[in-house]
């Protein structure tokens, strides 16, 4: 079996760890972080668009029953066609099946359907999916529940930081918003792994804000959690 392609290269991978690591130095607290090329596959984004245009395909014929069947009998060469109601029925059913199909492949090509999926939903599924991540790779993983997700969905170009129960209690999540705005805004230039470490930086300076690293009265629980990226 094939091994899809790595988002990361080695020295991108060793680049977010570094900047993991040096965040951690500073903060008492776990940073992991998550880069997948989609969130999601959307498909049912493209059965509702397939249906859309199957239904007004049979509206169309609804209110223009005589252009569609003068159109038809143009197509076929028939001359003077008495259409009965049967005939009418089975065109509008193969009108309307071939425009979901018609429609349904064409919405296989990923930037298309990913460009007819309204952003709201787009956000909602990279949260969710951000959401998942959190709870298989951070949540409750550390002794003193201070994890935190920076996930970021390429196709989406979406970001999101989810943290851990302790960190939750002192950081809103509004406070996130410059490190996501960072990171996307490296993104938006291709520039994924510098976008990844400036996010880490900013995050690991609200971090050290809250959960300072005191190793004079605290014990060194190590690094519990990886420091490099992990794809999906």
């Amino acid at each position: 079996m094939t091994q899809p392609t790595p988002i990361l290269s080695p020295s991108d991978s060793q680049k977010i760890a570094a900047a993991v690591s040096a965040a951690e130095a500073h903060a008492n607290a776990e940073i992991v972080t998550v880069v997948t090329r989609q969130s999601d596959s959307y498909a049912d984004v493209a059965l509702v668009w397939s249906a859309l245009i199957a239904a007004l395909a049979l509206v169309a014929l609804a209110l223009w029953t005589g252009f569609a069947l003068a159109f038809v009998d143009s197509l076929l060469g028939l001359w003077a066609h008495h259409w009965n109601p049967h005939e009418i029925l089975k065109l509008a059913l193969l009108a309307a099946t071939v425009k979901f199909a018609v429609t349904w492949l064409i919405l296989h090509w990923r930037p298309l359907r990913l460009l007819l999926t309204p952003g709201r939903i787009k956000s909602a599924r990279t949260r969710a999916r951000a959401n998942i991540a959190f709870r298989l790779a951070a949540q409750n993983r550390t002794a003193g529940a201070t994890g935190v997700v920076i996930y970021l969905s390429l196709a989406e170009r979406r970001a999101e930081i989810v943290a851990d129960a302790a960190i939750a209690a002192k950081v809103a999540p509004e406070v996130w918003g410059d490190a996501m705005h960072t990171m996307l805004a490296h993104f938006r230039e291709t520039r994924v792994a510098d976008g990844m470490v400036a996010g880490v930086a900013q995050v690991g300076a609200i971090l050290a804000e809250h959960f300072p690293r005191d190793m004079r009265g605290a014990k060194d629980l190590g690094n519990e959690l990886p420091d490099g990226p992990i794809e999906l």
